[in-house]
This record gives C-alpha cells, sequence and structure tokens, in this order.
C-alpha cells in the first residue's frame, strides 16, 4: 500500500487518536442516532425521492451534522432509519458537504483499488474492501437539479460505500469469508444486538 493510499484508508476511518471530553460526548451523541448492525434498515433497499422540499433539505442538514460529529466521511439516509435514496458525505476537512440524491452509477473503471473501510454502522469493523478505482455518477442535490460526477480515490470509495447502504449492502457483505467471519466475532462480543 503506497502512503497516499495508506492515508486515504485511514482518511475512510477518521477515527482520530485522541479526542477531547467535548469532542468524545459530541460523537457518542450523534453515534446513538446511526443504526447498527442487526436493525433491518441496514439491509433494506431505499426508494427513491420524489419531493424535493424543505423537509428534504433539512434531513441533509441534520445528517450532515450527525456525520461530522461521528467523525464519519458518509451517511446514508438508511443509516438513520430512513428508507430513501440520498447520502451526505465530505471526504476532506475543508471541503464542502456533498449531498447525492438518488444516485447511480452511470459507469465504473475496470481498475480496482483494496483498501480497509469502517462504517459507522459497524462499531469497531475495518475490513478490506475492493472496488472501482474511478467511478461516474449521476443523482441530484436536495433541490432535484441534475448532477454529474466522474470521481477517483477516496471519493469514488465513499460514495461506492455510501450507495451500498442505499441497495441494504455492508462492507462485511464485500469482503472476504476470513475477514467477515472475524468482523462477526467482533460484533457479537461488542453485543450488536443481532
Amino acid at each position: 500500500m503506497t502512503e497516499e493510499s495508506q492515508t486515504e484508508a485511514e482518511e475512510l476511518r477518521r477515527e482520530p487518536p485522541e479526542m477531547d471530553p467535548e469532542m468524545l460526548a459530541r460523537r457518542e451523541a450523534a453515534l446513538r442516532h446511526v443504526r447498527k448492525f442487526g436493525d433491518p434498515v441496514l439491509k433494506s433497499r431505499a426508494a427513491e425521492v420524489e419531493g424535493f422540499d424543505e423537509a428534504l433539505r433539512a434531513e441533509i442538514d441534520r445528517m450532515g451534522l450527525l456525520m461530522e460529529d461521528a467523525i464519519g466521511v458518509g451517511l446514508a439516509a438508511n443509516q438513520v432509519g430512513l428508507l430513501r435514496r440520498f447520502f451526505v458525505y465530505r471526504v476532506s476537512d475543508e471541503g464542502p458537504l456533498q449531498a447525492l440524491v438518488n444516485p447511480v452509477i452511470d459507469w465504473s473503471s475496470d481498475e480496482e483499488e483494496t483498501f480497509e473501510e469502517g462504517c459507522l454502522s459497524l462499531p469497531q469493523v475495518v475490513v478490506e474492501v475492493t472496488r472501482p478505482a474511478q467511478i461516474r455518477v449521476s443523482a441530484q442535490d436536495g433541490f432535484g437539479e441534475p448532477l454529474k460526477l466522474e470521481v477517483d480515490g477516496l471519493e469514488a470509495r465513499v460514495i461506492q460505500h455510501e450507495l451500498d447502504h442505499l441497495d441494504g449492502v455492508l462492507i462485511i457483505d464485500r469482503t472476504t469469508r476470513a475477514q467477515r467471519r472475524e468482523a462477526m466475532r467482533n460484533l457479537r462480543e461488542l453485543g450488536s444486538g443481532f
């Protein structure tokens, strides 16, 4: 793994080595709103968004704040109990919050990359996941305006991870049998309620 790849993998986890008490309290409070492994909503396919109203935009803003407080890089609607096809993400601290509504991958590269991924819904689970290195995505923003993105690196990985959530697919569904077995053992030890 190159130094850049290592940095991207670490960014996906967004677990700072030390957190001050205020940051830790905000993170714990945010994570209480995130559905955890074993909740059936995480294995359900989300429905298309048809109405682009203030309620949708307010939910996007709320999810952005939750994601930030939870120290995540992405958060899909079903992770907060909404079976609607949208997610938020931010791949750098300086970058704007992005929301993709009704996203569809139009194209993905033959080149693939394998990196470790974590997930706010799977506490303390990190597994290797292989994904296309570059993708082209069609979506809408919170106002229903069309978006077209062609992305690679961390942004491509985060979008694919969150889009998986909207289809009821988790990172443990995309890893090796051995890593899945280890992840399931860790989740049982944490008492994740499944």
